[in-house]
């Protein structure tokens, strides 16, 4: 996400030479940072619980038969924020080349994508774990995201029908694969682990955590780019926005009817006998690590239709707001990891652990308190800093956040 902050740069650039009114351009670039910035918000409300609501972990799928219903539906509010990010991220990039050659776009995905894994591997890492250095080191949102911008610096050489078709192959074939579990002793084991299936290993006496497996997510951010001539200059807002709206609803509409077929795409879904929450909770019960198709299909569609909408109110206060979260979002990033950090040492030398070995708290009501009580404190630091960085363009490292 630290290089979706600096896509923002280049997008603003290539919207100038782009023939377009000005007007249509700021309305799509700041949907497009509205979009991230709401998915920002929500992806605090996932980050709390995990840090303290440790004592009440959840499978993946979740497990409809014993997980208690506010707790999956706080966890299935935020299945929307990976796959918008990602697909953001490609979309981000096709507009940033709209100024820049080939050559340079992939150079500039290739460093920004180098960037984030070290983050992640280090301040993200630490954010995550309090501890330096780390026995347990988990590849997540931050690593994915850089590992498809890698990737897709070689993809964009593609012609454009072919790098859509690797996309769609990609995220609706790549269940095929599910069968395929290597042990660790296998030779392929690790690669196979980063790719595939979700897994651990080894290295240097710490533990590495294949949380995030990529191949799914370079076929997200190959179809994030190549939706991007919708936001070029010959398409007009209202044929864009009908094309979004119209996508999402075929995507959600083709969930549902896959759904309920129950052949392919995730885990079957079953009936809770005299129970028709926890049956309703197992329809929607999707495994995210790796994402699968049916994990894609709604979140992806309800994502076109938010950008959709973000670019029809474009100006309105919410938006305005929202969108300098996302024109910042590595620094929110870092910055709220640290606070929720902050907040649990501090919990512990206080109250010590309260649950097990961890510092938490009873009741879910507490996830969410907390959640609505950091937005606001965390909105100001991060205008600030958004200010700063659009005031002092000659300090060369706050493009990096």
């Amino acid at each position: 996400m630290a290089s979706l902050s600096s896509f923002n740069r280049g997008d603003a650039e290539a919207a100038r030479i782009l023939p377009v009114k000005t007007a249509a351009t700021g309305a799509r670039l700041m949907s497009i940072d509205a979009l991230r910035g709401l998915v920002m918000v929500i992806m605090i409300l996932d980050h709390v619980r995990e840090t303290f609501f440790q004592h009440m972990q959840m499978t993946d799928p979740m497990d409809a038969r014993t997980v208690m219903p506010a707790l999956f539906a706080t966890r299935l509010l935020s299945q929307l924020c990976a796959p918008v990010f990602v697909a953001l991220t490609g979309l981000s990039a096709w507009l940033y080349g709209q100024k820049h050659s080939a050559a340079e776009t992939s150079a500039f995905l290739l460093k920004r994508g180098l960037f984030l894994l070290f983050l992640e591997l280090t301040l993200v890492g630490f954010a995550w774990s309090g501890k330096f250095p780390p026995d347990t080191i988990w590849l997540q949102v931050i690593w994915v995201i850089g590992l498809c911008m890698i990737a897709l610096a070689g993809m964009l050489h593609l012609p454009g029908k072919a790098l859509l078709a690797l996309g769609l192959v990609i995220v609706c074939g790549h269940n095929l694969l599910d069968p395929i579990e290597l042990a660790p002793e296998a030779s392929f084991y690790i690669p196979w682990a980063l790719l595939h299936q979700r897994g651990a290993f080894e290295l240097a006496g710490i533990t590495i955590k294949t949380t995030y497996p990529v191949l799914p997510w370079i076929g997200v951010i190959a179809l994030g780019y190549s939706i991007g001539p919708w936001f070029g200059g010959a398409l007009e807002a209202a044929e864009r926005r009908r094309r979004l709206i119209g996508l999402g609803l075929a995507m959600i509409a083709a969930f549902f009817l896959m759904r309920g077929l129950n052949v392919y795409g995730d885990k079957p879904w079953f009936v809770v006998p005299d129970d028709s929450v926890r049956t309703v909770m197992s329809f929607l019960a999707l495994t995210k690590y790796p994402p699968s198709l049916l994990f894609l299909l709604p979140t992806l569609g309800l994502g076109a239709i938010l950008l959709a909408q973000f670019e029809r109110i474009e100006g309105g206060r919410v938006s305005g707001w929202l969108s300098i979260l996302g024109g910042a979002p590595m620094f929110f990033y870092l910055l709220h990891l640290y606070v929720l950090q902050l907040l649990y040492q501090g919990g512990m030398a206080i109250w010590g652990a309260t649950h097990g070995k961890f510092f938490g708290v009873d009741h879910l009501v507490w996830i969410w308190l907390w959640y609505l009580g950091l937005i606001v404190p965390l909105y100001f630091p991060t205008r600030w800093f958004s200010n700063l960085k659009k005031r002092r363009r000659d300090i060369w490292w706050l493009k990096y956040l």
